[in-house]
């Protein structure tokens, strides 16, 4: 009998417990109205980030813009530099390469000073960095000079970019960082559309300065938002300051990213010279061609982050790689116009494929380590886009060593998609592994404590 009792006290128990269920289950529905709008701990990309986590997210993100705006702004006034200047047009290369190199080489030190004294007062003493820089590029009387002042907005843009990286997905947990990063991406989509329209138009109305003393005030506006939405300390409680993991998922994460700015930053320095110089195109015109290309960048980014956080990064960043690599193959054929109407559909498949290798890339370092080390996680992670993009600046201005022509561009091109797909492809398939719990409805999820 006792046995019997036991039993019956256990089935008792069970049900009880299942009514408790039950009405938790209703109580959150009756609180939020609808069962999906509760988030969920276990769920993936519905958990529920605070009000705060978002503008701290924007306001990093204008930081971080302000870099990406730098280079394609700076791109479209080159040709007219070379001209004020009296310098070569290949010579004028090394304005973007000292201002990526000195990029690079803060990035790491940046990345220390982020997981020790915090997101917030690194990024301000970079955003001075950069402002001062811009200010005395803008009255540079020789090239020596004007590479001298890139050089010190690259020192501050090495200290910034870790610290809005670390400070941007910081109030995010691991499962709804490629919906931020999604935004993250969009902003250097929507960068690389204005910078080059801003550019042209400043070039075209003001002269080449005009777009040094543009960067002033806008490193400025970065600094106040920083100010106003991001604490002293964003990782709050963490003490621990172990080293940066380079595991084989930050490693491929990193190789990722340096190929990627490789292939945009040469794209766009050999499409600006080639319709400046050889189409014919004002740099206001030129510019707008590179429109389509920003779109798309912008649109694919935030759309490649929710793949990231439903299937992981592998798919996502395979895709662009596949895209980018088909379209440029396309544009790299010969006698394939680069200079008409016909060259934008081209463009699409280019435009989205990069943009789809933003996000994975950072979520999956950034998810492969500690938040301790996201500073540095996000300086090393920074350091391979700055290295990709100066040798990407770099290989173009050999490229066009001769002289900008169509075969000389139609090679260029080529070869990057040939590095879209023998080298970035396989170097997907390292990033991080695909989810292994898909998100669950309310009505099977339930955390009681919640």
């Amino acid at each position: 009998m006792p046995r019997v009792r036991c039993a019956s006290a256990s089935r008792l128990t069970a049900k009880r417990t299942r009514h408790d269920t039950v009405a938790v289950v209703r109580s959150l529905t009756r609180r939020d109205g609808n069962p999906r709008a509760r988030r969920k701990r276990s769920g993936g990309a519905s958990i529920e980030v605070p009000r705060a986590a978002w503008t701290r997210l924007f306001a990093c993100t204008a930081a971080a813009a302000l870099l990406q705006l730098d280079g394609t702004l700076i791109t479209v006034a080159l040709p007219s530099v070379a001209r004020g200047l009296h310098v070569s047009s290949a010579s004028t290369s090394a304005v973007l390469g000292a201002y990526f190199g000195a990029y690079a080489l803060l990035l790491l030190p940046g990345g220390a000073l982020v997981d020790r004294l915090g997101a917030r007062h690194v990024a301000l003493g970079g955003l001075g960095l950069f402002a001062a820089g811009a200010a005395a590029g803008a009255v540079a009387s020789s090239m020596d000079v004007l590479v001298a002042t890139r050089v010190l907005q690259g020192a501050g843009a090495g200290l910034v970019s870790p610290a809005a990286l670390a400070g941007a997905v910081s109030g995010f947990p691991p499962e709804r960082r490629g919906s931020a990063l999604g935004i993250w991406g969009a902003s250097a989509g929507v960068s690389n559309l204005i910078g080059p329209l801003l550019g042209g138009l400043l070039t075209v109305g003001l002269g080449w300065r005009a777009n040094w003393w543009a960067l002033v005030p806008l490193a400025l506006l970065a600094a106040l938002a920083i100010v106003r939405h991001v604490p002293s300390v964003v990782h709050s409680g963490v003490t621990e300051r172990g080293p940066v993991v380079l595991n084989a998922v930050v490693q491929a994460a990193t190789l990722i990213a340096a190929l990627t700015f490789a292939v945009m930053i040469g794209s766009f320095y050999l499409a600006e010279q080639y319709l400046q110089r050889v189409a014919g195109y004002s740099a206001l015109g030129a510019s707008s061609v590179l429109v389509v290309v920003a779109l798309l960048v912008g649109a694919a980014a935030p759309f490649a982050g929710r793949l990231a956080d439903r299937f992981g990064e592998r798919r996502p960043a395979a895709a662009g790689f596949v895209a980018a690599g088909a379209g440029l193959a396309a544009l790299g054929i010969p006698g394939v116009s680069l200079q008409s109407l016909a060259t934008l559909p081209l463009l699409i498949p280019v435009g989205f494929g990069l943009g789809m290798l933003f996000v994975p890339t950072s979520r999956a370092a950034l998810n492969a380590t500690p938040m301790a080390s996201h500073g540095r996680t996000s300086g090393v992670l920074s350091m391979g886009r700055l290295l990709g993009a100066a040798a990407g600046a770099a290989l173009a201005g050999v490229a066009l060593s001769g002289g900008p022509t169509a075969s000389g561009v139609h090679t260029a091109l080529l070869i990057a998609a040939a590095a879209c797909l023998a080298v970035g492809l396989p170097a997907c398939y390292r990033l991080g592994a695909e989810p292994k719990q898909k998100v669950l409805p309310l009505q099977h999820c339930v955390d009681p404590l919640s």
